[in-house]
């Protein structure tokens, strides 16, 4: 049962998630969150991290990591089938129709259309993530860490996943600090 809730979660990501891997994110994480409860939100958020740290289409990542976490060996391999062979099918289909219509002002009406979607989509799951972590963190360290990776990232121009790295050995040396019972209770 778990392999068919696996496929039928990443296809529906696959079939809707028209964009890209950006666009596939906020969709993971309602089949996977919301709907199946295989992660909670800080599971998610990690292996968000994770996978934007890797190299690689980032849906693929999730799907794999998340499909073996919940059906193991196959799970992972249902999963990455689901996400990636609807891809391949409308690629083959629609490029072809497309490709004779790529001129007319609806299709490119339709593909700039995508992308104001797309941007609210990231903003409400990053305005969520900014929530949660005020939650834990407090908002003053928060906005630190916010306005401090904006700088590191624009400014420095320091790799994403050079960020990624140093604020999870960050968030472990923190845990190490703290009681056992703080850990435990948190």
């Amino acid at each position: 049962m778990k392999q068919l809730q696996l496929f039928l979660a990443f296809f529906r990501v696959g079939i809707l998630g028209y964009g890209g891997g950006p666009s596939s994110i906020p969709l993971v994480h309602k089949e996977v969150v919301d709907k199946y409860k295989w992660m909670n939100d800080d599971d998610f958020s990690d292996t968000l991290a994770l996978a934007n740290a890797l190299p690689g289409p980032i849906a693929t990542k999730m799907a794999g990591y998340i499909g073996w976490r919940v059906g193991g060996a196959l799970g992972m391999i249902v999963s990455i089938l689901a996400t990636i062979v609807p891809t391949i099918t409308l690629m083959i289909l629609l490029l072809t129709v497309l490709n004779s219509y790529k001129d007319r002002p609806w299709v490119q009406g339709m593909a700039n259309a995508v992308v104001p979607v797309v941007a609210v989509m990231l903003g409400v799951l990053t305005w969520d993530f900014v929530k949660k972590s005020s939650n834990g963190l407090g908002w003053a360290i928060t906005s630190i860490i916010i306005v401090g990776s904006l700088v590191l990232m624009e400014v420095l121009g320091l790799h994403p996943a050079l960020l990624i790295l140093g604020l999870l050995g960050y968030a472990l040396l923190s845990k190490e600090k703290k009681p056992e019972k703080e850990v435990k209770a948190s």
